[in-house]
């Protein structure tokens, strides 16, 4: 019998990998994404998309909003930034940052699994293309992990010890590229930019557009999103 895991599914590149990757270790899927006021929902859809193609169980959408406190590129008027060279991304907590965003992702996430008896949650971090944000790093994960077993009922109640999963926190993009590939993730259903087009396309400039361009060149594959 498998076991159940929450997977946060933002529809972007990693997540998807993730929860591919939750899926292959046997895991009954149970995804869940937000829309919490960000510029680029059109990822909403795409979420959607991702659950169906890769057989999530369920798939919900909880409805937040970070724009109460703004603070952020995705969340308050503040211009995302564009054509970046890769020195200046990989230095200092961008704008796109969103304060606090994982630690409310994960709480959410927290209470899911509790109400399905679900003891591993899924989150599609990465320590080293998104270093500058304080919340994808090993060190935030294994700290909330350890809050999470002293927070909830089903922990506290001697039942198996809740387990956060950031599977590809230490891979490359081209590495998360190569492992969704050979796990069937279809990358043109996913979206990655944070300033796409009304018509939900990437605008090919932001940070993360071109994080993800680099990984595909790097893995010697095209992105079928631009195809």
């Amino acid at each position: 019998m498998s076991k159940k895991a929450v997977i946060l599914l933002s529809g972007g590149l990693d997540s998807a990998t993730t929860l591919a990757m939750a899926k292959r270790d046997g895991f009954t899927c149970y995804a869940l994404s937000f829309r919490y006021g960000q510029r680029h929902a059109v990822e909403l859809e795409r979420a959607r998309a991702v659950a169906n193609h890769l057989g999530a169980h369920e798939h919900k959408i909880a409805e937040i909003d970070l724009r109460l406190f703004g603070g952020s590129a995705l969340t308050d008027d503040i211009a995302v930034p564009k054509g970046r060279s890769e020195e200046a991304i990989s230095h200092g907590i961008p704008v796109t940052y969103v304060p606090a965003r994982n630690t409310v992702f994960l709480s959410f996430a927290l209470a899911y699994a509790e109400v399905i008896g679900a003891a591993d949650i899924f989150i599609g971090v990465n320590a080293l293309d998104y270093s500058g944000y304080p919340d994808c790093r090993p060190e935030f994960i294994a700290a909330y992990e350890r809050m999470a077993n002293l927070a909830t009922a089903a922990c506290v109640s001697g039942n198996a010890p809740l387990s956060i999963h950031t599977p590809i926190i230490a891979m490359s993009k081209a590495q998360i590229i190569r492992e969704g590939t050979a796990l069937g993730v279809d990358y043109g259903l996913t979206l990655s930019c944070y300033d796409p087009t009304p018509e939900g396309k990437p605008c090919g400039a932001c940070d993360s557009c071109l994080i993800r361009a680099r990984g595909f060149a790097e893995a010697g594959l095209s992105d079928p999103a631009l195809g």
